[in-house]
């Protein structure tokens, strides 16, 4: 049968199809008819067959009963197989037991004898093709409500009194894990597994109480996947007041969104903390200045062949140094948009690295022996937008952490690929673009789901007491995502762990690695004059000590004033090694005003938490703690010829 799924203008005429083989009986039909009405003509049954394969829109068929070849209601009944017009019967015999058994088959919808009666033939024409248009209609909204219930976002589901499906969505079925025909006639609880029972008989009690319930289920999936479904059931109200019995349960995936808040909040967390540990490196790197600076210069001042006085000098040096290591993770970690992104060719870059990471690996020499592959290449792996200091950083730590899951020792992979995100696919914030990932793989131990969400929080770690400071992998997560990018893992208990890393394709070829700027050895200057800011007593005597020794003259002050005053008061003053970050005017402040004095100045700003993006580009900055050769190499750079 034609669908007919196509709907009829409201100002199209009906069509009428008039099949008879007397041509005198078809122009008496078609001249009663034509006014009002489309009027086609056939002189054969199966020409008018034919012609209702071809066309959809016949709303009225009137057959002649004696017709050559095919009688009336035998044609009338295989019309029926193919067109939803409706079908008038005309008779000039009263032959009344063909049409009674027309009408009890359902081939005809009216009978007319002849000769007819033409205002009685119209309004039989015209009541025939208002039903046509209204199946027609009907037809239509069918397709429209089936299409929008079966294509929903959520699973819809009507249940009858006793609360069995009468009719469900495919998505319906995919929450109980079920096929539709199977779903039909039972209840959720007899579809539920067990493990969710209980909350499906919790929400039924509120719904048999209360008339409706809403409620979040939380439960594991059969791959390990936490899935949230937001279930919601209300009664299908009747006509009036009455009450059909009839109830709608909805249920909503909410997996996706509760996953995104909960990955909100995660990044909500490390900002905070990340906060709080720039803070504190801030303030610790100022110690380690001071320490690290009064132990350098101290062998000045004392006999070199006082042995147990150089020993404890240098065991004092060395935990100083490992702390100033772990304040740079802290910062690392914390510290936002600190990243030089170049294009990096990741596999010249991993050439270069191989080396360094099996010595870093296995040169303890305490364990079975743990090499690190690099898998093979792909072909034109495009350059990665990177910080590639960090980002060699970031291998190490991940080589060591994978190095520590396999205690018997084993193989390190390390595999690279190229990936594509659409518009619409952005897992974990990643803007549509290219990207070039990195994964470090190892067949150790592996981690359950509980241990991974957890493995980016600072100082979180499973190693013993001293074994890790447990911002590894917090500093690799704080650079890759201020890259542009995104940390994935993948692992299970015993199966080990495959941790990737997404870094955005640079949209140039690949070049060169960015080399190390070659600052030169340390020198030494006699006379030059050079001021000193730093509002800490500790870091700015080191740093005057520092500059003496080399031969400077060294003026120095404690706040931005100060040195404002003594730049415009001392022309002799070559350049400042100032403090970025000081109460009442901080260094970039301050800096601004003394090129408003003396446009030729040179400043180096020496820092523990220096926010690059606050500074002017091409600003030279010096990281805190540093060494009496970082600062003459700094000095160096910027020093007027």
């Amino acid at each position: 049968m034609c669908d007919g799924s196509a709907a009829i203008p409201l100002l199209q005429r009906p069509v009428v199809l008039i099949v008879d083989d007397e041509p005198e009986i078809l122009r008496a039909l078609s001249d009663t008819l034509e006014e009002d009405y489309e009027v086609l003509s056939e002189t054969s049954a199966e020409q008018a067959l034919g012609l209702l394969q071809r066309r959809g829109d016949v709303a009225v068929i009137i057959s002649d009963q004696r017709m050559r070849g095919m009688p009336g209601d035998e044609f009338l009944a295989r019309a029926r197989g193919i067109s939803d017009a409706g079908t008038i019967l005309l008779t000039g015999y009263a032959d009344f037991e063909t049409v009674i058994s027309a009408l009890n088959k359902g081939a005809i919808t009216f009978y007319v004898a002849k000769p007819w009666i033409q205002e009685s033939l119209r309004a039989m024409v015209r009541e025939a093709s208002t039903a046509f248009r209204t199946r027609q209609e009907l037809r239509t909204e069918r397709m429209l409500l089936r299409g929008a219930f079966d294509h929903l976002p959520v699973g819809l589901t009507f249940c009858d009194a006793e609360g069995r499906f009468m009719r469900l969505n495919a998505r319906a079925a995919e929450v109980v894990g079920q096929a539709e025909a199977f779903c039909i006639g039972r209840t959720e609880e007899e579809l539920l597994p067990e493990s969710r029972k209980n909350a499906a008989r919790a929400a039924e009690e509120e719904f048999r109480s209360e008339g409706k319930s809403s409620r979040i289920d939380h439960f594991t999936d059969e791959t390990g996947r936490e899935r949230w479904h937001r279930l919601t059931r209300t009664r299908l109200p009747g006509e009036g007041e009455q009450q059909t019995g009839l109830s709608i349960l909805i249920h909503q995936d909410m997996s996706d969104l509760m996953e995104m808040a909960l990955r909100l909040r995660h990044v909500d967390k490390m900002q905070a903390v990340g906060t709080l540990a720039g803070g504190i490196a801030h303030d610790f790197n100022n110690l380690l200045t001071a320490i690290l600076g009064s132990l350098e210069l101290l062998p000045d001042l004392l006999p070199q062949e006082n042995a147990p006085a150089q020993r404890l000098m240098g065991n004092a040096v060395s935990a100083a140094r490992k702390g100033a290591q772990l304040t740079r993770r802290l910062l690392d970690f914390s510290r936002p948009g600190d990243v030089v992104r170049t294009p990096v060719a990741i596999p010249d870059l991993l050439k270069q690295l191989q080396g360094l990471l099996n010595q870093t690996v296995n040169g303890h020499g305490t364990r079975s022996e743990t090499p690190v592959t690099l898998m093979p290449f792909p072909e034109e792996l495009p350059a990665a937008s990177t910080d590639a200091g960090q980002l060699e950083l970031a291998l190490v730590n991940l080589c060591l952490n994978a190095r520590d899951a396999l205690p018997q020792g084993g193989e390190i992979r390390i595999s690279t690929g190229f990936e594509h995100v659409a518009e619409n696919d952005r897992e974990g914030g990643l803007q549509a673009g290219d990207y070039v990932v990195i994964s470090v793989t190892d067949g150790g131990i592996g981690m359950s789901p509980e241990l991974q969400s957890r493995i980016f929080e600072p100082f979180f770690t499973t190693k013993h007491l001293g074994g890790g400071s447990g911002l590894g992998l917090p500093m690799i997560y704080g650079f890759v995502r201020r890259n542009g990018g995104d940390v994935r893992v993948v692992s299970a208990p015993g199966e080990g762990t495959s941790i990737t890393l997404w870094l955005p394709a640079a949209e140039i070829p690949a070049a060169a690695r960015p080399e190390t700027a070659d600052r030169g050895d340390p020198f030494v200057v006699k006379g030059q004059t050079i001021l000193v800011v730093d509002d800490d007593p500790g870091v700015g005597i080191v740093t005057e000590g520092f500059l003496r020794r080399a031969g400077f003259t060294v003026l120095r002050c404690e706040n931005g004033q100060d040195a404002l005053l003594l730049v415009q008061q001392r022309p002799e003053i070559r350049c400042v090694v100032m403090d970025l970050l000081m109460p009442g005017m901080n260094g970039d402040e301050c800096a601004r005003r003394i090129s408003e004095i003396r446009q030729e100045m040179s400043i180096l700003f020496v820092t523990g938490f220096a926010d690059r993006a606050a500074l002017p580009e091409g600003a030279r900055v010096l990281g805190k703690p540093f060494s009496s050769d970082a600062l003459l190499a700094g000095v160096k750079a910027m020093m007027p010829e």
